[in-house]
């Protein structure tokens, strides 16, 4: 049987919409593969880690009728990737393997049976669905998945919490030692629901996400969280655990109020940090009327400081940051001004959009 026969760039776009959860090193060695399955002429293709299943319908050609295998994900898309994209790619069962063939090439593959695919147990209460455009989910993760911790032992941190409630979509990412907060708008009120999605889930949604129209389809449950976007279907384990209260963290009423230009505070925030210590990434900020000084040293006495006029005339302050904390908020902004609120040297700094109530970046002070 011809399970499936089309031009090399529709069989790889398809596969790299379900591989990249794939390991190569697994316990199980049948989830080093994808899950074909032919049901007359639809195909679909379906990937598992046990905590994440990704699933994706594609129209490849073949012959119609019922089969199902599994092969090797990242062999298949090493072959594939190894063709001109234009050139047509046939897979054919045979007995035990797939017979891969395009122009003169043959590849041989063994396989696994389908039937012993471990398939993620889907929750069977997910909430009511709700959906937001794609292109604005993409948005959100870009500006705040930087926040997320890394293997963290506080294993909550290790994500991002979803607040959905009312009309409002609210997303938080924190590594403890700052806070990103953003939020959008629904188009439909639901009830209140909060869920921490796992660091994986995020890079792999951020992969997938695309800039163009359409929407995607969110559902959580107690466990679980369902996404459905562009033909594909995204079931997710969820973190346990309980998220810091992130309204708590973010101030309220800081005094001191400062809006400069993103790029000028960029530039000069990497400039200095290049005399920072590898370990000890810290800078000193001088804010006084009309001027902020940014200023590092390190371990062989060497010192750099840089300046940019601003219209300031708050109090005098002088604190202390992790350089890399404020370089990333910065990174992953579009915008031309950033507007920052201090208190004193002892408080966290609140970093914000001029005009757009919907992002919070919060930065807690390094002693220097």
């Amino acid at each position: 049987m011809i399970v499936l026969k089309a031009t090399q760039e529709h069989i790889v776009a398809a596969l790299q919409s379900v591989a990249g959860i794939v390991e190569r090193r697994h316990t199980l060695p049948i989830l080093a593969n994808v899950m074909i399955q032919k049901t007359g002429t639809a195909l679909q293709l379906t990937t598992s880690d046990l905590e994440i299943q990704i699933r994706t319908e594609a129209s490849l050609g073949g012959d119609s009728g019922n089969f199902s295998t599994t092969v090797g994900a990242r062999k298949l898309m090493d072959i594939l990737k190894s063709m001109p994209s234009d050139q047509t790619v046939s897979l054919e069962s045979n007995q035990n393997k797939l017979l891969l063939k395009s122009g003169k090439s043959r590849f041989t593959l063994q396989t696994l049976p389908a039937e012993d695919f471990p398939l993620v147990q889907e929750s069977a209460s997910f909430g009511p669905l709700f959906s937001i455009p794609q292109k604005t989910l993409k948005t959100l993760l870009q500006q705040i998945s930087f926040a997320m911790a890394v293997h963290d032992i506080r294993y909550y941190l290790n994500g991002i919490l979803f607040v959905a409630e009312g009309k409002q979509l609210s997303l938080v990412a924190t590594d403890g030692h700052r806070l990103a907060f953003t939020s959008a708008t629904l188009e439909v009120e639901v009830p209140k629901q909060e869920v921490i999605l796992p660091r994986k889930t995020v890079l792999e949604l951020l992969r997938l996400l695309s800039d163009k129209e359409g929407n995607i389809d969110m559902q959580f449950a107690s466990n679980q969280a369902r996404f459905s976007f562009d033909g594909k279907e995204f079931v997710t384990k969820l973190v346990e655990g309980k998220f810091p209260d992130y309204n708590r963290v973010i101030p309220k009423s800081h005094k001191n109020t400062v809006t400069l230009g993103r790029t000028a505070l960029l530039t000069t925030l990497q400039r200095t940090a290049i005399l920072t210590s590898d370990k000890f990434k810290g800078v000193r900020i001088n804010l006084e009327p009309g001027l902020l000084r940014v200023a590092s040293s390190n371990a062989e006495q060497e010192e750099a400081v840089d300046e940019i006029e601003i219209d300031y005339a708050g109090d005098s302050i002088e604190i202390g940051f992790n350089v890399s904390y404020l370089i990333d908020v910065l990174v992953n902004m579009s915008d031309d001004m950033v507007r920052m609120d201090l208190a004193d040297s002892n408080s966290s700094v609140l970093v914000t959009i001029p005009d757009n109530n919907f992002f919070k970046y919060v930065v807690m002070p390094m002693r220097i």
